[in-house]
């Protein structure tokens, strides 16, 4: 059998037209003749996130986002084929994150490898949003830029309050102030330059005076130390002292409780008491009459005249 021309004309043009299928279905990641898993996540929103976006799993891509579908009631259904015979249980879950600064999002297979029950084509997985870096920064951001555009109004309104207060005479006087402040630093400048030369005029005088104390200052601690042994000692001697004399005392007053010694036996024996206090009013008996007839006990006769007789001087 013979083919003509317009047969093998027509062969060529079909067999080009499925190059040009497969191409293009190979560019856009579909593989015809590869049979691939599709399975549907669906999410209240999708920002960032695109036809052709990869679906990973730790960091491995295993597929893409095929298809990004509108619903109803305003959610958004995500078509994900896999184009890599990963198996996929029921309960994983596709979660959307940014993997990069620059880069848009894409979509991580979480999956729980215990689970047994593997999702089959067409089957729907669950879905969820992991908060990339810069989602984070947006957020933590927030709060200081709010802060930051308080701080800047309430500056503003400082210095427009400011430049209603300060009327030309009083930012005259402002100026002269701070003029004079300026003139007064040049002197303090001055004084310090003055002083920094006087020190280095006089470095080594002053080497030689902090030797000096620290020599004097080494002296009246070694004399601080012998002084305080001296006093230590004569403290130590002085209480010795003491003790010795309490100790004395002590035995004294033992001795006189006992009724030892002159004072002892006058405290505990009353007969000695009473003796005594008879003879103490003897005496003064006797000392008042001497008063009171000095003759009868100094008798000076010149003549040879005798004394008057002793008369007892009975008192009432």
């Amino acid at each position: 059998m013979k083919i003509t021309k317009e047969i093998k004309t027509a062969i060529l043009v079909l067999v080009s037209i499925a190059l040009l299928i497969w191409g293009i279905m190979f560019l856009s990641g579909t593989n015809l003749f590869n049979s691939s898993r599709k399975f549907y996540v669906v999410y209240p929103n999708v920002e960032g996130l695109s036809t052709a976006s990869s679906v990973t799993v730790n960091g491995l891509v295993v597929g893409k986002v095929n298809n990004i579908q509108l619903k109803e009631n305003g959610e958004l259904q995500v078509e994900l084929l896999m184009t890599d015979p990963v198996d996929v249980p029921k309960s994983s879950k596709a979660v959307i994150y940014s993997p990069s600064f620059i880069g848009g999002k894409q979509i991580s297979l979480e999956i729980n490898y215990k689970e047994g029950d593997l999702a089959q084509d067409g089957d729907f997985l669950d879905g969820g949003n992991m908060s990339g870096l810069l989602d984070g920064l947006g957020q933590k951001a927030d709060p200081l830029i709010q802060k930051l555009d308080s701080v800047l109004y309430n500056v503003n309104h400082l210095m427009v309050s400011l430049n209603k207060t300060l009327n030309p005479e009083a930012q005259k006087n402002l100026q002269e102030a701070l003029a004079e402040l300026n003139a007064t630093m040049k002197n303090a400048n001055g004084i310090t330059a003055k002083f920094d030369r006087i020190v280095t005029t006089n470095e080594s005088k002053i080497n030689n005076i902090v030797n000096d104390f620290n020599n004097t200052s080494q002296n009246l601690s070694a004399f601080s130390d012998d002084l305080d042994k001296i006093e230590l000692e004569k403290l130590q001697e002085i209480l010795t002292k003491f003790d010795n004399a309490a100790a004395t005392l002590d035995q004294m007053m033992s001795d006189m409780n006992s009724g030892k010694g002159n004072l002892g036996k006058l405290l505990k024996e009353e007969q000695l008491y009473h003796n005594l206090e008879g003879a103490t009013k003897e005496l003064n008996q006797l000392l008042e009459d001497v008063k009171l007839n000095p003759r009868r006990y100094i008798n000076i006769s010149v003549f040879g005249k005798k004394a008057a007789p002793y008369t007892e001087n009975v008192t009432p």
